[in-house]
């Protein structure tokens, strides 16, 4: 059996189920562990962020604790009040308040949950700061 696998033993029917190591605890766990990533609440108000996913791009402004404002991708077109609920595997598990490579972005706006697909890279957007209103 790989590590990218877990099996649950049925008990007396001497079979296996597999199920993909990120539908487990430690399976998610370890894989939201071993990605490079950003924990919200240790960003400063007005940190800006351009995540790029599979399909699309987003610039992320860090307003206080999970709230933020976001454009980018199909849903946000224009700059959107919404909370960073965390990021997922698109399971049932979910690192809260967390940006991570290869983890799904999950974003409650205008009462819809959005789950992204998986994020590729992170990256802080230092042109912003110059735009800011002193």
């Amino acid at each position: 059996m790989s590590n990218d696998s877990s099996s649950i033993h049925r008990d007396g029917a001497g079979s296996a189920t597999l199920i993909a190591r990120g539908a487990t605890l430690d399976g998610f766990a370890a894989e939201a562990a071993a990605g490079a990533g950003v924990l919200l609440r240790d960003l400063e108000p007005l940190t800006s962020l351009i995540v790029h996913t599979r399909n699309s791009r987003y610039h992320v402004v860090v307003s206080a604790g999970a709230a933020i404002m976001i454009q980018g991708g199909a849903f946000f077109p224009e700059p959107t009040p919404a909370r960073l609920d965390g990021a997922s595997l698109g399971s049932s598990f979910l690192k809260m308040g967390w940006i991570g490579v290869g983890l799904r972005m999950e974003i409650t706006a205008r009462g819809q949950r959005i789950v992204t697909t998986a994020v590729r890279s992170i990256a802080r957007d230092d042109t912003a700061g110059t735009a800011r209103p002193h």
